[in-house]
């Protein structure tokens, strides 16, 4: 009899033990939803306590999905007082983290920094947004239910308006999601925001690409999974000032374009060929002239501007070529995306 309760306990003991790959997350609360709020910080001096200012009201609403909320703060080598902010900040309140990097690499740096800690801090869920309150955090409630009623894997936002942007700059952003979908392999919507709320998985599968010129609107899209969308009109910026310029997010939309398009590429082959067509059928009209009127001098002002007009193509095909070469160089370092100088008050 003894035996026969030596061997039921056992069974039971194993019955109850989890199952490989079920082991609880370092960080994960007793319900499993454990929330990090990544945000890429560049000169947030100002922006920061009312950032926290408003999340301490937001997390009363999103409790019932998320009972814990963790914060994941990156200091991309700012030039104010955001890292002295963020000490602060931890130092009050530990479920606030930051990662400060060695000097300025890039908001992608920063972004996949904070998915990358994230990760390690065992959240099943992250949102992404920008610290100067653009992406309004009173939209959080609205992602969760989204998530919550339609089983999806992303609840992504976008602007429905550019009410306050320079027309200007709302035109070539326009032109430039314009090209994206219908030059690339991925198809993104028209004012998307990195604002976004995503599973682990997902974070998990954007994490593991190991590009270093990274273009985190395109790799959202090229990830997949069920994707939801919940527009909002634009929000102004109140605190601080951007640290986008207009070539700056030039230089930005070309590494888009680069990185999920080769129409560039393709479209300088077909010039190439059309010139090429062209070259002939103009050297067969000289000939053909120069046989019936004996006139091999005339015309030397339509050569120059010919000569001029080619080489032009040819330089402008040799920049858009060095572009591809460019990233294949820079992939081929093997640099690290970023370099962390100091974490949670730890220098490293």
């Amino acid at each position: 009899m003894d035996q026969q309760d030596g061997k039921r306990e056992l069974e039971q003991q194993q019955a109850a033990a989890p199952k490989p790959g079920q082991e609880k997350r370092s960080g994960q609360t007793p319900d499993g939803n454990l929330l990090a709020v990544v945000v890429p910080c560049y000169n947030e001096e100002e922006s920061l306590p009312h950032f926290a200012e408003v999340w301490a009201g937001v997390e009363r609403e999103v409790a019932g999905f998320f009972p814990r909320v963790e914060y994941v703060l990156v200091n991309d080598g700012s030039a104010d007082g955001t890292l002295g902010v963020m000490r602060a900040m931890s130092a009050a309140d530990p479920r606030w983290h930051y990662t400060s990097f060695s000097r300025n690499f890039g908001k992608e740096a920063g972004l996949i920094a904070g998915l990358e800690r994230a990760l390690a801090l065992g959240a099943t869920h992250v949102v992404v947004m920008d610290a100067d309150l653009q992406d309004p955090p009173q939209l959080m409630p609205e992602l969760c239910r989204e998530m919550a009623e339609g089983g999806c894997d992303v609840v992504a936002t976008y602007r429905r308006t550019r009410a306050g942007e320079p027309p200007v700059r709302s035109w070539f952003a326009h032109r430039f999601y314009g090209l994206m979908n219908r030059h690339s392999d991925v198809q993104m919507r028209d004012g998307a925001r990195d604002f976004r709320l995503m599973t682990r998985r997902v974070v998990e599968a954007i994490c593991s690409l190991p590009e270093r010129e990274r273009f985190s609107k395109g790799i959202f899209v090229w990830v997949g999974f069920d994707t939801r969308w919940v527009g909002y009109d634009n929000v102004e910026r109140e605190w601080g000032s951007t640290s986008w310029s207009f070539w700056g997010l030039v230089r930005y939309a070309l590494d888009g374009v680069v990185a999920f398009s080769t129409a560039p590429l393709e479209a300088v082959s077909v010039a190439g060929l059309a010139t090429f067509l062209l070259s002939i059928i103009f050297l067969i009209f000289i000939i053909v002239r120069a046989l019936i009127f004996g006139d091999p001098v005339a015309g030397w002002p339509s050569l120059v501007c010919l000569i001029t007009l080619f080489s032009g193509m040819l330089m402008l095909g040799m920049g858009i070529v060095g572009l591809y070469v460019a990233k294949i160089y820079s992939e081929s370092k093997g640099r690290p995306h970023y370099i962390v100088a100091e974490q949670d008050g730890e220098r490293h």
